[in-house]
């Protein structure tokens, strides 16, 4: 054990680890980091359970090192800095999300398109991620988050959140009816923006949800329905965030003409063929690829500020396997969180 000041560090900590796609999640005891030049060693409080890490772990997403420590929305207290950390010290309270880091060299990041960077790392699936007591990250990609929410509520804002509001930012200015399919963890998040700011919110959840649409409702919405549904009113805009590709012309269905589909996730099933008239009239197509810096220096004074208040369902860490299980059978309202 170590003594590095605000914190005797551990040995050994527990972690979940990922031994292959299609696996079970299994706890283990492994080797506590150490920081590098640049980095920080964080003390895990709280880890978001996000719809990519189900992505990961059932093999739809096929990039990952394994074995893996999964978890991107990670919430702790700075333990030991490397070299050249100077932004953070230790007991600062920081979040850690899905962008780990980015060259600075290629031709995205030359045009501020880190998020599309041809070298990105990725918390929590190219290099180890939260579902453990500890984890290390570059704290250039690294978040204060002073007094914002309790651990276990703030998590979700660092994925879910983030990007919801990109999702969100990218349908447009001027959209006042804005329609919401899968009201999962970032839906709940957008939500509350968008009602704040005056929007309409039509929320399209799984057909015959009623608990779903009533905390759509709770939280703002006008209308709630399931996803075989019409909305009342045509849709200016249209942000999907359920994996599920035949939701794309069921959004187009729905948009007026000029109107804008966000698809939000990092995996969709396939995106079934439909007539062009639902696309004509000047409707757009468009996906969300992660996050950048910039989302998190905007979107997280503005959460504060909302105030966002997200939901959440806790569970200890040795149960991640039955969180996620319970993320993919659409048993979870908001978002859930484990807490090592």
């Amino acid at each position: 054990m170590s003594d590095t000041g605000l914190y005797r560090v551990p040995g050994t900590m527990r972690a979940m680890v990922l031994e292959s796609p299609g696996l079970p999640l299994r706890e283990v005891r492994l080797p506590v980091p150490l920081p590098g030049a640049g980095e920080m060693l964080i003390k895990v409080a709280a880890c978001g359970v996000c719809r990519t890490d189900q992505h990961i772990v059932d093999g739809e997403l096929t990039q990952g090192v394994f074995p893996l420590v999964p978890g991107h929305e990670i919430v702790g207290r700075v333990v030991a800095t490397g070299a050249g950390v100077e932004r953070f010290t230790p007991g600062e309270r920081v979040g850690v999300p899905w962008l780990g880091g980015s060259c600075g060299t290629c031709r995205y990041c030359l045009k501020g398109m880190e998020n599309l960077c041809e070298h990105c790392v990725f918390t929590g699936y190219t290099r180890h991620g939260g579902y453990a007591e500890y984890a290390v990250a570059d704290h250039r990609y690294c978040f204060p988050l002073p007094g914002l929410l309790d651990d276990a509520e703030a998590a979700p804002l660092l994925c879910a959140g983030l990007i919801g509001y990109r999702t969100y930012r990218l349908a447009g200015e001027g959209r006042e009816r804005l329609g919401v399919y899968g009201f999962g963890a970032a839906a709940h998040i957008v939500a509350q923006l968008a009602a704040w700011e005056g929007k309409s919110v039509y929320a399209f959840t799984r057909p015959g949800d009623n608990v779903a649409q009533d905390f759509a409702r709770r939280l703002g919405a006008v209308w709630a329905g399931g996803s075989d549904e019409m909305p009342p009113e045509e849709l200016d805009a249209a942000l999907i965030f359920a994996p599920v590709g035949e939701l794309v012309p069921a959004a187009l269905r729905a948009c007026c003409k000029g109107g804008v589909v966000v698809c939000g996730g990092i995996h969709m099933s396939d995106i079934p063929s439909f007539p062009y008239h639902l696309l004509w009239g000047e409707r757009v197509i468009r996906s969300v690829a992660n996050l950048t810096r910039r989302d998190g220096e905007e979107f997280l004074p503005l959460a504060a500020k909302v105030p966002i208040r997200t939901e959440v369902e806790r569970f200890p860490l040795a149960q991640a396997n039955q969180a996620l299980w319970q993320l993919r059978s659409g048993r979870i309202t908001g978002a859930a969180v484990l807490m090592p």
